[in-house]
């Protein structure tokens, strides 16, 4: 019954972006139906009047203009008054421009039959007694808007008056073209309403992760059954270090430790104070494959922020009984480093091959002769050297793979050191051995990279069953900050998912009861001093 319900609500019911989009829009269109009730009469009345004030300021136009003023004083032809009107009715595009005499007789008519008789529509009083006044009246051109303006003479007396018309269907017009724009922004407004409303709902949905309310709900549902079913222990907690969910997993592997009553609502400190998880609250930095001891179990956990908006909410951590790691498998006993030098080595030798091919093609017999001669003495030289200094094959490979490699990277490494290194008793300390030089050289030759003379020197000592050995790079060097930490699991200033490296060189140390030591300058470089015994093979 649920099941059905719940498909029923789905097919009948609005999305939440197409109700939010609808709102919006009605909003939109109802604020600008109101404006256009409000506006419209408003417009309206400012067309009409600043028609007016355009056709009254070309009467007074007309009024002082000194053609109309001498013909109307009898100094000048009455015809210049006809030429004068027509030619600015043309200009100004309006219906007419009349001027009359104080008798009301008309000088000028868009109709020349009209001149000499009585201006018609019966509003031009006012004017003849020398007041301007703006009417409506129906003359015999028709309904028109009308302004008047007296013209005197150069004495002041009072000799005629000047009309200007304009075609009340122009009127009538212009204001249906201003109430058009308005139209246009309702149109306009309701389009950007609508584009607006649509993003707006596809924000909201974009927070909501795409989600309607139904399926958060049944995501709700599928995320508590997931959890429940997953094989690793999880504890999540929230801003205030409460405990607000932990699955039947980890209860049963908490059970095992020792911890038999439902954490849920307790501060994590108080109750699973091995998570450390306040600190991924207080610091944001994820802790991947940390060992937990508890009683008789160690578990290996990852403990990860839970960020939203770019701020932390809350943590969560995940949990199960201790496993081996193929990472760290194949960075401990030196696999890949092993890979690394063989492959380099193998890339030196192929570019030598086709440098002999492309001369024994081109019969330079002479210079094939020469350069076979040069990289004979000096692998000789470098191979020799090394294999006289290091008794142990593996590590005098890997230190001439390492030569090479660094030549790859246009890096030039110098090995030199003091005493002979014989084999060591056990293949573990060579293999503890590559471990740590391979990834001091590693982070040496990314340090210098960014260098234009890029030089990594290692020099050895080997002494009464110490040896020493001093990495040393002309890379930009390290901060003191970042000096002490570098040791750190995890620890890295050059991006995600680094940070083992050093850590192993350390680990290692440490487990061959050794010492390291780091100095750095700014702008100087590094060096790296490890100490180890060692114990050499019986002969």
């Amino acid at each position: 019954m649920k099941e059905e319900k719940f498909v029923l609500k789905k097919k009948s019911a609005l999305s939440l972006q197409t109700r939010i989009a609808l709102l919006v829009c009605s909003v939109v269109a109802l604020s600008l139906l109101v404006t256009d009730f409000l506006m419209s009469e408003e417009i309206s009345r400012t067309t009409q009047k600043n028609l007016a004030e355009k056709a009254t300021n070309i009467a007074r136009i007309v009024s002082h203009s000194s053609i109309v003023i001498n013909a109307l004083s009898k100094k000048t032809n009455e015809q210049d008054i006809q030429n004068y009107a027509n030619e600015l009715m043309h200009i100004t595009q309006v219906q007419f421009i009349v001027v009359m005499d104080m008798h009301g007789i008309r000088k000028s008519h868009p109709d020349p039959n009209q001149i000499g008789k009585r201006f018609v529509g019966g509003d031009e009083g006012p004017v003849l007694h020398g007041k301007e006044n703006v009417s409506i009246a129906k003359g015999t051109l028709g309904y028109s808007l009308r302004a008047f303006s007296p013209v005197y003479s150069e004495d002041g007396k009072q000799i005629g008056a000047v009309a200007v018309g304009i075609s009340l269907n122009n009127v009538n017009k212009d204001v249906k073209n201003s109430r058009y724009m308005i139209y246009v922004a309702i149109v306009l407004g309701i389009i950007v309403g609508i584009i607006g409303a649509l993003f707006l709902g596809k924000k909201v949905k974009n927070t909501m992760f795409g989600l309607e309310p139904y399926e958060i709900a049944r995501l709700l549902e599928e995320r508590n059954a997931m959890l429940q079913s997953t094989k690793e222990g999880i504890i999540a907690i929230d801003q205030n270090t409460c405990i607000t969910l932990i699955n039947s997993e980890g209860l049963r592997l908490l059970k095992e430790a020792g911890i038999v009553e439902n954490p849920v609502g307790c501060l994590v400190d108080s109750c699973f104070p091995q998570l450390l998880l306040k600190n991924i609250l207080e610091t944001g930095i994820p802790k991947i494959n940390e060992e937990i001891h508890l009683s008789n179990i160690t578990l290996l956990s990852n403990q990860l922020p839970i960020i939203v908006g770019h701020s932390i909410v809350g943590a969560v951590a995940t949990f199960r009984d201790k496993t081996e790691m193929n990472h760290l498998a194949e960075q401990l006993t030196g696999v890949k480093l092993y890979a690394e030098a063989l492959r380099a080595q193998s890339h030196e030798f192929m570019n030598k091959l086709h440098v002999i091919l492309g001369l024994v093609n081109l019969k330079h017999y002479d210079k094939l002769a020469d350069y076979i001669t040069f990289i004979s003495d000096h692998l000789q030289q470098e191979v020799g050297y090394i294999v006289k200094k290091v008794k142990d094959p593996a590590l005098a490979g890997f230190i001439l793979g390492k030569i090479s490699y660094a030549r790859e990277c246009s890096t030039e490494l110098l090995f030199d050191g003091q005493g002979v290194l014989p084999e060591p008793h056990t293949p573990e300390l060579t293999h503890e051995l590559i471990t740590i030089l391979g990834n001091v050289v590693d982070n040496a030759l990314e340090a210098v990279s960014g260098q234009t003379e890029r030089r990594i020197e290692i020099f050895y000592e080997y002494l009464d069953g110490q040896l020493s050995f001093e990495v040393i790079d002309n890379g930009p060097g390290l901060s003191e900050s970042i000096a002490k930490q570098v040791f750190m699991k995890g620890f890295s200033s050059k991006g995600t998912n680094r940070g083992y490296g050093l850590y192993l060189v350390k680990s290692s140390i440490d487990k061959l009861h050794g010492e390291i030591e780091l100095f750095s300058t700014a702008e100087k470089g590094t060096r790296f001093i490890f100490t180890i015994p060692y114990i050499a093979k019986e002969v």
